[in-house]
């Protein structure tokens, strides 16, 4: 198959700008990433993908990268990240799509299927299993977490708190967060979870300051940390503290299941995989259309990066046997 070199550009979407990566053509794939991240984390997969005979489109999140950053924080709810995936779609010419998505990329990518199958006709979930809505409000959940310690969730609820951590060190900040949890650089099963807070304290406390994981070269580390010194966390962080809006948003789809064609793959040592052994247990009711789960051994979180090649061969065997 001929080389296609991937191109940028913007389409518009409900947010105003959405930036994304182009590479092939075909069938149209949408990838979307997580945090801290940006289109930059399917690096590896926008050329395998598009040599397997496929359209693929790498997005910038809203308020990620050159994507554009509305200032309320109420502009990041669930709904409106998946406006802005059908806007994408739309805007290249497409009336459907494969989503995958990776981290709280995941999250986005279940609700684009649950809440408008008549766009994704099929989803890949990449380390964060799908739950589906039901229970308390998070914020309730994430409250009662670590006892002493303060989930990482709640910690970053309150507009500046992290980014008062994160923003005057941004590179040393996200070493340390790919780091904690990548499989060969985090921290020993005895050591102070990285996922908690200490009263008082910050999550860089935890963080590792040793050598980087083995995927982040000096060069990726380069582009990360430049979108968010130029960009700022807030953006980023606003995902998070949409999420007891997007519980009452999301109200109408209380323990639906996602019935399109389906893949997981999450790695063995990402507390995402094991935290949430039971909404992978569940999948037979919550993820009827399943054809593809992995739990790849040995693997942390950053799963296509830190296993590209088999990430590639799980996506593009679960891509050539969906329906056409």
């Amino acid at each position: 198959m001929a080389h296609t070199e991937a191109t940028h550009r913007s389409v518009p979407s409900p947010a105003g700008r959405i930036h994304l990566v182009e590479q092939g053509a075909g069938p149209l794939v949408l990838l979307v990433h997580g945090f801290p991240e940006s289109w930059y984390s399917w690096r590896r997969q926008l050329p395998a993908l598009a040599a397997a005979g496929y359209r693929v489109a790498a997005i910038d999140v809203r308020g990620y990268g050159r994507s554009s950053k509305p200032g309320a924080v109420d502009a990041y709810r669930m709904l409106d990240l998946v406006e802005d995936n059908v806007a994408v779609v739309h805007a290249l010419g497409e009336r459907s799509a494969v989503v995958v998505g990776h981290d709280v990329g995941a999250a986005v990518a279940a609700n684009s299927a649950l809440a408008r199958p008549d766009v994704f006709r099929a989803v890949g979930l990449l380390s964060v299993p799908y739950a589906p809505r039901g229970g308390p409000r998070p914020g309730e959940i994430f409250a009662h977490m670590g006892g002493d310690e303060e989930f990482y969730v709640s910690y970053f609820q309150q507009p500046g708190r992290a980014e008062a951590e994160i923003e005057p060190d941004v590179r040393g900040w996200l070493a340390g967060f790919y780091a904690a949890l990548s499989a060969d650089t985090m921290p020993s099963s005895d050591a102070p979870d990285p996922h908690f807070v200490s009263r008082g304290g910050q999550l860089r406390d935890r963080l590792p300051t040793g050598p980087r994981p083995g995927w982040l070269g000096e060069d990726d580390l380069d582009v990360y940390a430049g979108e968010f010194e130029r960009t700022g966390l807030s953006g980023a962080l606003n995902r998070y503290r949409n999420m007891d809006r997007d519980w009452e948003d999301l109200a109408g789809f209380d323990g639906a299941p996602i019935t399109q064609p389906s893949l997981f793959a999450g790695g063995s040592l990402d507390a995402s995989t094991t935290w949430l052994a039971d909404a992978i247990e569940a999948y037979p009711r919550t993820l009827p259309g399943l054809v593809s789960s992995h739990i790849l051994d040995g693997c942390g979180h950053w799963i296509q990066q830190e296993r590209p090649a088999e990430v590639n061969r799980l996506l593009t065997d679960w891509l050539a046997a969906l329906p056409a």
